[in-house]
């Protein structure tokens, strides 16, 4: 039953995928100037700016154009770019490892963060530590991810010296330069996802602690411990899971804002600059990289969500 569902949403995925790649493709079409002005200069001819359309095959028809770049795309040859001639798996690939490597250390953050101050503050209902829980809770989600960023650079980068005020990944060459590159963007990325996910998370098991199975756990002399870990905590985390897939998303594409901050090389200061030179490969390249990982996300936390809750195993 769970490998017929699992084939079913892979499916699912793979169509919704091709989908979007159509959509990312239709997108980039109609983007707004002329690649051949932007990149030929304002003085080029017409003439010139014709030569480099052919050359590059802009003139071809748009589904001519669609076909090859998704059969490329299906060999992870995404072709070159029209800004500066590389390929562009060249320049994304290594932008990739970055985003993927500060995706892995927040989300490391993330969970632990997330579980440990949701339990509490469900353990601790209507009390002071539940209270504290909150108020911080709030103030995090009252502060967009730049200031966060900002007041962690002032404190652990300028006043402490303790981190870099740039997070200069693409210099690092050990892991202790890797992880101290990327320890104040992770921990501003775990800070944003944490404060969303811990109050979904209190409250779901603020839930499952006073139902009947959970009573029936303690009248059997089960300890608190065993009770969250084994029975409170499977249940209640199911709700939760399409939230944890949507931070899994934000760590990959929706990043732009905190790499910014701390000039950070990965996926999405590179789709800024692209957009921006109107390098249209580039674009749908990580615009269908991050749709994979964002269809990839919704797709286990499905999995999980059945996995963990019987009722659903057995429906």
């Amino acid at each position: 039953m769970i490998l017929r569902t699992i084939i079913l949403r892979l499916v699912l995925a793979f169509f919704t995928l091709l989908v979007v790649s159509a959509f990312i493709f239709t997108t980039t079409e109609v983007l707004p100037g002329d690649i051949a002005a932007r990149v030929l200069g304002r003085e080029s001819t017409q003439e010139a700016r014709a030569a480099f359309r052919e050359e590059k095959g802009l003139n071809r028809p748009a589904l001519e154009r669609y076909l090859s770049w998704l059969q490329g795309a299906v060999r992870g040859d995404f072709g070159a770019s029209l800004v500066n001639d590389r390929r562009v798996s060249d320049v994304v690939f290594p932008r990739m490892t970055n985003t993927l490597t500060l995706a892995v250390y927040a989300f490391a953050l993330y969970v632990p963060i997330t579980l440990l101050f949701s339990v509490l503050a469900a353990l601790f209902h209507d009390r002071l530590p539940d209270h504290i829980i909150s108020i911080f809770n709030l103030i995090g989600l009252s502060l967009p991810e730049f200031v966060i960023g900002t007041i962690l650079i002032y404190v652990f980068a300028v006043s402490m010296t303790l981190f870099p005020v740039m997070s200069q990944i693409q210099r690092a060459e050990t892991l202790g330069d890797v992880i101290r590159h990327s320890t104040l963007p992770a921990v501003t990325l775990a800070i944003v996802m944490a404060v969303y996910s811990i109050r979904i998370l209190r409250d779901n098991l603020i839930e499952v602690l006073n139902s009947e199975y959970v009573r029936m756990c303690i009248l059997k002399g089960l300890s608190r411990s065993r009770i969250i870990i084994f029975h409170a905590l499977p249940n209640a985390i199911v709700p939760a899971l399409n939230t944890m897939a949507l931070n899994l998303a934000y760590l990959i594409g929706g990043v732009v804002v905190v790499e910014q901050v701390f000039a950070f090389q990965g996926l999405g200061t590179l789709l800024v600059d692209s957009v921006n030179l109107r390098d249209a490969p580039t674009i749908e390249a990580v615009a269908l990289i991050v749709s994979g990982i964002y269809i990839l996300g919704n797709l286990f936390a499905d999995v999980m969500a059945i996995v963990l809750n019987p009722r659903l195993r057995k429906g």
